[in-house]
């Protein structure tokens, strides 16, 4: 179901208890961008623990501190 914001506005308990009753998603647009309007429990759950990587720096950790930045150049930080 889609509304603009002025109608959700003037109907907002009624799109709410169709939305709790149904699990209807509501689309609703506000300023060029598609906002939704759905039950938790069709919102996918979230990783609890995010993905790690061990191994993005490859080399020496400590050679960073030491290391030119060309943004850098000319301050004194």
């Amino acid at each position: 179901m889609k509304r603009t914001v002025t109608d959700l506005r003037a109907n907002l308990y009624q799109v709410l208890d169709h939305v709790a009753a149904t699990g209807e998603v509501v689309h609703v647009t506000r300023g060029g961008v598609e906002l939704c309007i759905v039950r938790k429990e069709q919102v996918p759950a979230r990783k609890k623990n995010p993905r790690t990587l061990p191994d993005l720096i490859v080399g020496d950790p400590d050679s960073l501190v030491h290391m030119e930045w060309p943004w850098n150049e000319g301050r004194d930080l």
